[in-house]
């Protein structure tokens, strides 16, 4: 059976018409998706179940025709804004960025600023004390990174300062102490659990929780080993929320990666309120993230 292929210039001319006949969405579709995104994204923040079809079978005469496609990427672009204002997202949307630049996040921003309990739910839950949650198997928890995408990140403009909300609900999150202290622990349980199974139960007995024991300014968290003996550094990132949710990383954790790249591993551990799961990235961070400046340490002249 033959492969049928398309030439440049064809693909061109097809690639056109498509965008020709796009039609742009208007505010009020906008504003009808936004509205039933934020529904959505505040029941699962609380933690009620919602059924996603049901949603979108609502919201579909509301929006001229588009097609599930169509409103499945707009979803994720409202992903895409509500990250950009330090805000979480729903994981089943991942964020998508190219977006209407100045019509949807306007649009997001007012929605939010109208929905006042819209906001104290997220604030409610991301300073909630954390637990350590039970599994059934936690060597189950740890899944393989995400793979790193073949094409140039694109990187969007900032959103004006009008656009954002007073408050980086992601970066009050990674401030919770408890939190960041559960999952340090179901990261030192998961490395006792991965030595035993090896074998090496010597080895998983001296798993040390050194940010606990040392303090928290080493540049790790905590202490594991290889099956070999050598040792591990582990950085420990935890949220809530879904595996795209950014994290915060400080320079002294970036120097101590530095100067030990082949025993450094950070661990991101997410979705730690209801079904926690993580992946490891090892060595340099960069190779792995985009790295954005979020602050300055000012020093008076």
């Amino acid at each position: 059976m033959g492969v049928a292929h398309i030439s440049g210039s064809d693909k061109t001319e097809c690639l056109c018409k498509h965008h020709r006949m796009a039609r742009d969405w208007s505010r009020f579709e906008v504003e009808a998706i936004v509205s039933d995104h934020l529904d959505m994204l505040t029941l699962e923040i609380s933690g009620i179940a919602y059924n996603k079809s049901e949603h979108r079978r609502r919201l579909m005469p509301l929006l001229q025709g588009r097609s599930d496609p169509s409103i499945e990427r707009k979803h994720q672009n409202i992903s895409a804004v509500l990250l950009e204002m330090g805000l979480p997202f729903i994981e089943g949307y991942k964020p998508l960025r190219n977006y209407q630049r100045s019509l949807l996040p306007e649009v997001v921003a007012e929605a939010v600023v109208a929905r006042p309990l819209f906001l104290e739910t997220i604030e409610a839950d991301v300073d909630r004390e954390a637990l350590v949650p039970s599994v059934d198997d936690i060597l189950r928890t740890m899944l393989s990174k995400p793979p790193i995408s073949d094409r140039p990140a694109r990187v969007p403009p900032p959103l004006p300062d009008g656009l954002l909300p007073k408050i980086n609900y992601l970066e009050r999150e990674f401030r919770n102490r408890s939190l960041g202290a559960a999952g340090e622990r179901f990261v030192v349980n998961y490395e006792r659990a991965r030595l035993a199974l090896a074998g090496q139960e010597r080895l998983g007995e001296d798993v040390e929780w050194v940010s606990r024991t040392r303090g928290d300014g080493l540049g790790y968290d905590v202490l594991s080993f290889e099956e070999s003996g050598q040792e591990r550094f582990i950085e420990v990132k935890t949220t809530r929320y879904g595996k795209q949710t950014p994290f915060f990383v400080s320079p002294n954790e970036l120097r101590f990666c530095e100067r030990h790249l082949k025993a450094f591993h950070l661990y991101r551990v997410f979705a730690f309120k209801s079904d926690p799961k993580m992946f490891a990235l090892e060595g340099a961070i960069e190779s792995h993230c985009r790295l954005n400046p979020s602050e300055y340490r000012a020093t008076l002249l």
